[in-house]
Parts: C-alpha cells; structure tokens; sequence
C-alpha cells in the first residue's frame, strides 16, 4: 500500500526539478503526436492517388467507420487482382434497399475514381450532423467501386506512353492486341451500335456479351441483388453529361420521362455549385449512339434510376483534367448525385408527396458540404 504525502518545495532546486520534469513531459507528449502524425497521413481527396494509395484508403476508412464501412470483394480482374467496394450504411434488422456507384470503369478517367473517394468521404461527414443522410443509411446501403478497371487503371499510371489507356488488360482472341472496352461488353444490344469487332479499337466489345471479368463482377453482384437496387450511377468523363438509357437509338426507356425530369433537377443541382452546365439525355441524343453499357444492363435489369455521369470537362483537357479541377468538379457532381440519390429513397420509403422534397434536402445537404471544411 503506497500512502501518500503532500511535500512542500521550499527549495530553489525542489522547483527547478519540477520544471525539468513538466518540460520533459511536454517534449514526450509532443513527441507522441508528431509520431502520431507520422503513422497516419491524412488523405488528400484533391489530388490524384495510384491503385495502391486508394487501396490504403479504403481500409482507412473501415478504421476510421467500423460501424459504418465494410470492404465487400466481388470479384477479379483478368491479371487476378481483387475488385473490391465498400459497403456503407447502418446496420439495422430490416431488409435494406441499395445504391450502386462505380467509377474508373475506364482507365484514363482518372477524375472519376477522384470523385468516388470524394462521396463515400462526404455522405459519412454528412451522416454525422444531418438527419436526412443518418436516414438514407438506415434504409439503404450504398455500394461503391472506387476502381472497377484496376488492371487498366495501374497501366495508365505507368507512364506517358500509357497514360490514356482506356480498356481493360486481357489479351485479343488474335493475340497481338490487348483490352476490351468494358462499357461495351454489358448484355444490352451488345455489339450493335457503337462498337468495334478489332481489338485494337478503343471500343472494342470483346468476344461476346460479359468475356471480361470486370463486366462478370459487376453482371453477377448486381444481378443477384437486383431487387434491392434503387440506383445505379457509373462515374465517367468527360464531357459534362448525364446520360440516360438507352444508347440504341431504336430502344428508349419505359420511365425516359421520369429518368429525363430527375437527371434535369440533377444538372440544375450541378449547375448552382460553380455555374458549370451539362446537358441531360440518352446518349445517341447528345453524345453518339452506343451498346454493350452497364448503364443500359441495368436498366434491362431492372433497377429503374439508371446514369451514367460523363465529368468535367467539355474538352479543354480532356482526359488529363488538372488536378486544380478535382475539388469543384467533385462538389458539382456531388450536388447532382445526392439529388438522384435523395429522389430514389423518398420515392420507395416516403410516397409520391415526399418526393417534391427531394429538390429542397439537395440543396440544403449540398450548401452544407461545399462550404464545410475538410477532414
């Protein structure tokens, strides 16, 4: 038993030994911070990461939301490297609704796996101070695929020779060419419009309907839960697009009015960001005629909200969109996701007059983030 006695510095040197030891003890506790700091370096969601640096980001973000996020793998791709997402939302009883979200589909689009990042950080900040996101998480889980062509994806971080690869890394049926376009290999009007039978095209659609690996990931977890999906958004660019099904010009969806009144809203919510504009329709419409999409799979399949986002810019850098770009092209898109998002859950759980709110929760969630500060 220690017993403890109050002791009375009535010295110079009882004081000055009081202070060496607060002073150490503040050099200690420092020092513990800085070495803090050095174990965890704070992601920069402004700049663009290679496969590695999203693949330590991603398991960050199961520490940092254990309650929160889950890494689900789904599959491989043709190189046998594991195609993985992250399942976000609130564990609860009931059955829950889902959303899908999949960026970098295309190897070169860089800015769209930017942006998944940039999401998945904003909807678990959000969840913590607004009502609206704690209850989408309660109904639904969101499901997002921050690089769905990891193959493609690392080759065009080799080096300027491959930077603009865009199709994904298996071998032609010839040999002497490589990648198939995985947006052309979906089973919808696969190789009609919009496509090329040579491998060395960029549009390439492969051997047959889902050849690819990447397409059978998606094709499979997806399918086989294709009652639970509310939504289902690809992330792409660029051109400053949202694109409805279908990309046949022969073929138009049964909800084209719903998908093209929703898809307006969203760019009016894109468009009161930074005031940059992108035209809403189906893709012969206003880009060019296209099959094999997994926009168009999944509105086959189904799930009723299907887009595709086509990002900044119009053209001016193209795929090679400067880094200076990433944080208002991912506030835009942000603002124009969540109103599609917010639709789709007040639709299913809220009734028709609910719906009319979807517009004004956009614009409150979306003015809340853009001005808040980053983790």
């Amino acid at each position: 038993m220690f017993i403890l006695r109050p002791v009375k510095l009535d010295s110079r040197l009882d004081e000055e030994t009081m202070l060496n030891l607060v002073g150490m003890s503040v050099v200690l506790l420092l020092s513990a911070a800085a070495g803090a700091a050095v174990d965890r370096v704070e992601h920069d969601y402004f700049r663009y990461h290679p496969m590695e640096e999203i693949s330590t980001w991603m398991a960050q973000m199961v520490k940092d939301y254990p309650d929160l996020v889950t890494i689900v793998d789904y599959g491989q791709t043709y190189e046998k490297r594991t195609i993985s997402l992250l399942k976000i939302g609130l564990n609860t009883e009931q059955k829950k609704k889902a959303i899908w979200m999949d960026c970098g589909i295309h190897a070169r689009e860089w800015i769209a796996p930017a942006f998944c990042q940039y999401f998945v950080k904003q909807i678990l900040q959000t969840y913590k101070t607004d009502r609206k996101m704690e209850t989408m998480m309660k109904n639904m889980d969101f499901y997002v695929t921050p690089v769905l062509n990891i193959d493609g994806y690392i080759y065009s971080w080799k080096d300027s020779t491959t930077r603009l690869w865009r199709k994904n890394r298996s071998p032609g049926p010839s040999g002497d060419c490589y990648g198939t376009d995985l947006n052309r290999n979906f089973e919808a009007n696969w190789g009609t419009v919009g496509i090329s039978t040579n491998c060395s095209s960029e549009i390439y659609c492969g051997t047959r309907p889902i050849s690819e690996p990447e397409a059978q990931a998606v094709t499979y977890f997806v399918g086989s839960r294709k009652d639970d999906f509310l939504c289902f958004l690809t992330i792409h660019s660029y051109g400053q697009l949202l694109l409805v099904p279908y990309g046949h010009p022969n073929f138009s969806a049964s909800n084209y009015d719903e998908l093209m009144e929703v898809g307006l809203k969203a760019a009016d919510a894109i468009y009161n960001v930074h005031g940059k504009y992108y035209k809403v329709g189906a893709s012969p419409d206003i880009l060019y005629p296209n099959s094999g999409s997994s926009r168009d799979w999944a509105r086959m399949l189904g799930i009723s909200l299907a887009y595709t986002f086509e990002l900044r810019d119009n053209g001016t850098h193209g795929f090679l969109l400067p880094e200076d770009q990433i944080q208002p092209t991912c506030e835009e898109a942000y603002s124009g996701a969540l109103h599609i998002i917010t639709y789709a859950h007040d639709k299913t759980f809220n009734g028709a007059v609910a719906t009319a709110m979807a517009t004004l929760w956009t614009v409150l969630l979306a003015a809340g983030i853009t001005t808040a500060n980053l983790m």
